[in-house]
């Protein structure tokens, strides 16, 4: 059933890091009855996220950063352990994702492989992520990774075997979705 929806007002409440809209229309409910609602939605892009995996040696390559909404919620630290992630800038997302692990991780990825997308917050962010993997080794190292200093990153790029980063989701040291959502794929589908 593909419902029926009217855009009656789209309003700019910021445009400052990204856009955040106040959103008013009308819904047709399961009754046919038509209702009025109105949410804010944040548009922010669509972005790409990839786990870097080393079968030989049954290692990820992860990345620790600073994030204010963790910390504003109650993470005291405001770090995070994560996949490396981007925005798409306009990029299609596999010319986005090398890019991205380059600069973050260090690692220039020969084969990326798309495994799905996902809405990560359909409540309110309107982004569509893109998930890869790639099996990485250390000839494929360039660079020290940590992002760009222009885009004001700091990322620690962490080795770590990929049990020990599965146990790290239950002793709460991850707790980023997208990151989650990797690791699970890899060992579900015995990757290492």
């Amino acid at each position: 059933m593909q419902p029926e929806v009217k855009i009656i007002s789209k309003e700019v409440l910021s445009d400052n890091w990204y856009t955040l809209y106040k959103v008013t229309y009308d819904y047709k409910n399961r009754r046919g009855t038509w209702q009025t609602q109105t949410r804010e939605a944040y548009d922010r892009g669509n972005g790409a996220v990839i786990l870097l995996y080393n079968p030989a040696t049954g290692n990820v390559i992860l990345t620790k950063q600073f994030r204010l909404p963790s910390y504003i919620n109650g993470n005291p630290t405001g770090m995070l352990i994560e996949a490396c992630a981007g925005l798409l800038d306009k990029d299609n997302p596999e010319e986005c994702i090398r890019r991205e692990a380059e600069e973050e991780t260090g690692f220039r990825i020969k084969d990326v492989r798309k495994i799905f997308e996902a809405y990560m917050s359909p409540g309110s962010v309107t982004e569509i992520l893109h998930f890869f993997i790639a099996e990485y080794t250390p000839e494929m190292k360039t660079g020290s990774g940590g992002g760009l200093e222009h885009e004001q990153e700091e990322i620690a790029v962490l080795e770590v075997p990929v049990d020990t980063a599965m146990a790290m989701i239950s002793s709460g040291e991850i707790k980023d979705g997208k990151t989650i959502m990797l690791l699970q794929y890899v060992k579900l589908h015995q990757l290492m």
